[in-house]
């Protein structure tokens, strides 16, 4: 996994860094150097035909673009140009250096009108954005502000002559293009704690940024700036303190991989353990088929659908891989007279997962009530998911949540019409809310929590002891011992009805094979995003439906598996 920082957390592990005995210029060395691996895979075949403009700042960031420059010179024999915000000291040996190496150095206040400026950049091939690193303040003023603006009307160039209304019996090549962006830690202009963005700040096709991830590369407007996040080593000594004590971090394909429950070779279904999904209505038939085929597809052995009898015709040729548990309903709801049949037939499990498309009619609300309140009971302390055989003094059914619980969509819905819900559920149980239903679960509303995803999941994860998925661009995974874990993926093709489904179908089936509960939440939350990708990829994101994701996830899941 890798952290992620503020701008002050990334000063102190620069800081320690240094008290380490890697220098500031050490450091330097190492960011240059890692900018300039990435910019030679953008150049390709034949490196001295192609072209590299470097917008350099005045502070240290400027100081990465130099080293950058003079690597790719010296490495290449491309053509590199840097441009100066500001006339740098002819005693800075990074400078000194670059210049040496014979990159084309060009000044800001030496260029009427912009003109090399507006020339180094639209004749490149890659633009490296070093004018603003993570310490920069908005807005932008001054003459910063107008390279920015003029090096991005300077980035299109020969605009199509044409606008298409039909499709062409051929296709039409666009006869415009512009260079590749790499920026250098951060897009200039973004605003590296919110998240916020200068209206002039420059988008990156690419961003490598140094030791860890910082909160506004994660956040919108700012994420949209970033394009392809790449985390580069500057040296930090493995296991520093100022690094390693950071409890917020970035999910990884490696690091997720080994989260992975094992897979024995001499394995039966029963090693992979039982999910049962307790789920459905007439309305959302649909929710429990996506629920229990994603808990297959990430290998769950077994998966029984606890469904309103009236709906399994209609699902059961859809996933003839389950088991039926038929419950009694009213008018396709689940009813209150339903939980006692629920209780006597559903045996022994692994994983539960409560409410893909359970509706949220009064006799559902009695129904959920009933489960999660128990008979006569009122603490946490009281409750967990084996059934304890016997009846209570009033006759009802004595049992207990299981310890792997997943509750979501409409199951979450119910829990708000519970007093102090929190303290009935399974300590670590997993809740999956999007914004909405985080809003009703909190009181808080949308815009707050969206302001603040990390912290309201984290605060909330501690209040609830419980592990809350926050879902939607970049889903967040709290603990309740302070642990967040960021899932790298913003896709519009996850935005679309029943994608949800198969996140908590995703993670149930992971806990049903033994994964914690925290685990399993990260994994599934990996694999849903990576699949939403994936399904994006093949046609279009506008195009994906759920089910499309659901059959991604096959195609995902060897990318996590693959050693190394």
């Amino acid at each position: 996994m890798v952290k992620v920082v503020t701008t002050e957390q990334m000063r102190e592990i620069e800081r320690a860094t240094d008290a380490a005995g890697v220098s500031y210029d050490q450091m330097m060395q190492h960011a240059g150097r890692a900018v300039a691996e990435v910019v030679k895979l953008l150049l390709g075949n034949n490196p001295p035909e192609r072209r590299v403009a470097v917008l350099v700042g005045p502070g240290n960031n400027g100081g990465d673009g130099l080293v950058a420059a003079r690597i790719l010179k010296e490495d290449t024999g491309a053509e590199v140009g840097c441009y100066l915000a500001k006339q740098r000291g002819e005693g800075d040996p990074v400078f000194e250096a670059t210049r040496a190496a014979g990159v084309f150095i060009a000044v800001a206040e030496d260029d009427q009108r912009w003109r090399v400026l507006k020339n180094l950049v639209s004749n490149a091939d890659v633009l490296i954005d070093a004018l603003l690193g993570t310490g920069a303040r908005l807005p932008i003023e001054g003459d910063l502000k107008k390279i920015m603006e003029v090096a991005a009307g300077a980035l299109i160039r020969g605009p199509l002559d044409r606008e298409i209304v039909a499709w062409p019996a051929a296709p039409v090549r666009a006869t415009h293009s512009r260079p590749m962006v790499v920026a250098v830690d951060c897009p200039s202009g973004l605003d590296c704690d919110t998240g916020m963005l200068d209206p002039v700040a420059l988008r990156a096709d690419m961003t490598v940024t140094f030791a860890a991830a910082k909160f506004g590369q994660l956040a919108f407007p700012g994420a949209d700036a970033v394009g392809e996040l790449i985390v580069a080593d500057i040296g930090t000594p493995i296991g520093l303190p100022a690094l390693a004590e950071v409890q917020v971090e970035l999910a990884t394909g490696r690091g997720v991989g080994g989260l992975l429950p094992k897979r024995p070779r001499d394995a039966h279904k029963g090693t992979f353990g039982r999910a049962v999904i307790l789920a459905g209505s007439v309305n959302y038939t649909g929710a429990a088929a996506l629920a229990g085929a994603a808990a297959y597809r990430v290998g769950a052995g077994l998966v029984t659908l606890a469904v309103p009898q009236i709906i399994h015709p209609i699902l059961a040729a859809q996933l003839p891989e389950a088991t039926w548990l038929l419950l009694p309903h009213d008018m396709g709801v689940i009813n209150e007279v339903a939980l006692e049949v629920f209780l006597n037939e559903v045996g022994e499990l692994d994983a539960l997962l409560i409410g893909p498309g359970l509706g949220r009619e009064e006799q559902t609300a009695r129904f959920m009530r009933g489960l999660i309140r128990g008979p006569g009971r009122t603490t946490r302390g009281s409750l967990g998911f084996v059934p304890a055989g016997g009846r209570a003094t009033d006759g009802s059914l004595s049992y207990q949540l299981p310890a792997s619980l997943v509750i979501d969509a409409d199951g979450l819905n119910l829990l708000c019409d519970i007093e102090q819900w929190w303290e009935l559920l399974p300590p670590n149980t997993v809740l999956t809310p999007h914004p909405g239903e985080m809003a009703r679960l909190t009181g808080l509303d949308r815009e707050t929590i969206q302001a603040d995803r990390i912290g309201v999941a984290r605060e909330k994860a501690t209040q609830w002891n419980c592990v809350v998925v926050l879902k939607g661009a970049f889903t967040v995974v709290a603990a309740p011992d302070q642990r967040v874990i960021v899932i790298p993926f913003a896709t519009d093709a996850l935005a679309t009805a029943g994608t949800g489904d198969v996140l908590g179908g995703c993670i149930v089936g992971l806990m049903a094979q033994g994964a914690d509960p925290f685990s399993a939440a990260v994994a599934g939350a990996y694999i849903h995003g990576l699949a939403g990708k994936v399904a994006g990829e093949e046609t279009t994101s506008r195009s994906v439906v759920a089910g499309d994701v659901l059959r991604a996830i096959p195609l995902a899941m060897p990318i996590l598996e693959s050693p190394g």
